[in-house]
């Protein structure tokens, strides 16, 4: 029994042994690499392009559910964002925590690809599995455009608490005011 791990389901087994999730982990990062996840995290747009072409589906989620669209608003790559939304990407995809594109570009204050979400139907109400909406992820990020541009397209999210009952002007040092215009 040395080397084994105990199975979720009890008792022990050798697909719970370090060799086993190594190679797991191996595997999913070869696939990974060659799906068109990270074509999009590198904002490889002629290689997003051949996956699209070759019948790739634009809003196939990787292993954590993170979308092709996830990982280019997450880089701020506008000319990949836009190609998979042309194609019929999900701008709604949530992940297994419930992250969509919105929250990713919002948190790492890619202001065009916010806005480029927003005109193509991303849904700023949307909530994570913490309760946060983008708003939360901007405000927590400290980016006041982008805060701005999404309570102009919807101010009741100034209202929404998160699951810890904290709104997002909780989440930034100078409260309500750094998150409405001046």
């Amino acid at each position: 029994m040395e080397g084994r791990k105990a199975h979720p389901a009890g008792g022990s087994c050798s697909c719970c042994t370090g060799a086993a999730a190594s190679l797991r982990e191996t595997v999913e990062e070869m696939d990974f690499q060659r799906g068109i996840w990270s074509a999009a995290l590198d904002g490889d747009l002629n290689r997003v392009r051949q996956f699209i072409k070759k019948g790739t589906d634009p809003s196939l989620p990787d292993n954590f559910g993170y979308t092709a669209l996830h990982y280019s608003s997450r880089q701020g790559c506008v000319p990949v964002c836009s190609f998979l939304l042309d194609v019929g990407a999900d701008c709604n995809a949530q992940t297994h925590g419930g992250a969509t594109s919105l929250h990713r570009a919002a948190y790492c204050g890619h202001l065009e690809v916010v806005q480029l979400l927003l005109e193509r139907g991303a849904d700023p109400v949307k909530t994570d599995s913490d309760g946060r909406t983008a708003l939360h992820k901007a405000a927590e990020g400290g980016h006041r455009n982008i805060c701005h541009l999404l309570l102009n397209h919807s101010s009741k999210l100034l209202e929404l608490q998160d699951c810890r009952g904290q709104t997002a002007a909780d989440l930034t040092p100078a409260g309500v005011n750094q998150l409405l215009p001046p």
